[in-house]
């Protein structure tokens, strides 16, 4: 594994973190928002996952590697926890 990998995995867990906390706030406070944002969270990590499945199977069935197939599975899931944590700070 490369050391890109490594940081890249680091930042994505200091995202989430933010992004859980950020979430926890907003349904905490109850409400049309709270739920909202619940229906949200669930079809983003259907939607992200799919599409972390989909990179790693392409990048394996082309004979890219395991590290390849990986790196590029978590693109789909940082894009989708960076845009939530710039949409949650957002929105205060």
């Amino acid at each position: 594994m490369n050391w890109k990998m490594w940081t890249d995995g680091w930042r994505l867990g200091l995202d989430v973190q933010h992004v859980i906390a950020m979430r926890m706030l907003r349904i905490s406070a109850g409400g049309a928002p709270a739920h909202a944002e619940c229906r949200r969270m669930v079809a983003e990590k259907l939607a992200a996952g799919a599409a972390a499945h989909a990179a790693a199977f392409t990048a394996l069935v082309s004979g890219e590697g395991v590290e390849a197939a990986t790196a590029r599975a978590m693109v789909p899931i940082q894009r989708t926890v960076r845009a939530n944590r710039r949409r949650l700070r957002r929105a205060g």
